[in-house]
């Protein structure tokens, strides 16, 4: 399971706006516990949170969150589902603003090589 993870996925660019939105869920489900849980817990994840659908997640009340403390295929925290329902409502709000999660996300990437090549080439290395 972590061989498969590292060699397909850890690393590995991601463009889909739903797989960006199951790592930030699954990343903060995992603070304070090992990657390996939340990889072997992956698949209970996936079902508890609607296949991590940002706007059926950010739909997400009093009834979905008792049912999901009452899940024992996930870590049963009350401050990390709320923060998962939280983080689709932000995810959401950045596609509507920028098109896509995707689309906000690498931006980064693409300033900072212009940072990059801009430092290197005015200090003359």
């Amino acid at each position: 399971m972590e061989v498969a993870y590292h060699d397909h996925e850890w690393g590995v660019p991601v463009h889909g706006d739903r797989q960006h939105f199951e790592y930030i869920v699954l990343d903060g489900f995992q603070a304070g516990l090992s990657w390996l849980t939340i990889l072997r817990k992956r698949d209970n994840f996936r079902a508890a949170f609607d296949n991590f659908e940002p706007a059926k997640v950010a739909s997400y009340g009093d009834r979905q969150v008792k049912a999901l403390l009452q899940d024992a295929g996930i870590v049963r925290n009350r401050l990390k589902i709320r923060a998962a329902i939280d983080n689709a409502r932000y995810f959401l709000a950045i596609q509507a603003e920028f098109g896509s999660f995707d689309r906000y996300i690498w931006r980064f990437v693409e300033d900072i090589a212009v940072l990059i090549r801009v430092r290197y080439s005015s200090s003359g290395k």
